[in-house]
């Protein structure tokens, strides 16, 4: 077991690791409890959020105890088939979703740019 926790200690994680996953395609009526017996195979969940908005659904975000533990979930559970579909596993980078959000922002101020000035 010390052996265990020496080599995780060691052990060096590419920058894009992280104890939050963002799962999509899911089946629509996956519940919580099987989302908890699919992923707690891999270690200590401290969270699952589900989504439940029309736009949201079928995606989840599953937050780990430990980084290793979603490390192991992300590499065992990439392409796993659930109830007829391959569910597809990443990291959550939320630096990504303010980049898309900071993006949309601008779009929207040079549309009303545009509509203020006439132009095409």
């Amino acid at each position: 077991m010390t052996d265990m926790i020496r080599a995780r200690a060691n052990a060096r994680l590419p920058p894009e690791v992280n104890r939050i996953i963002f799962v999509k395609n899911l089946p629509f009526k996956i519940t919580a409890e099987e989302m908890y017996d699919i992923f707690g195979k891999y270690g200590a969940i401290r969270q699952i959020r589900m989504g439940n908005t029309p736009a949201t659904i079928g995606k989840a975000y599953v937050i780990y105890e430990d980084i290793y533990d979603a490390k192991n979930a992300v590499d065992h559970l990439s392409g796993f088939n659930v109830c007829g579909r391959y569910i597809i596993v990443l990291y959550h980078h939320p630096e990504r979703m303010s980049k898309k959000q900071e993006m949309k922002k601008r779009e929207d101020q040079m549309l009303a740019m545009k509509k203020k000035y006439n132009l095409k």
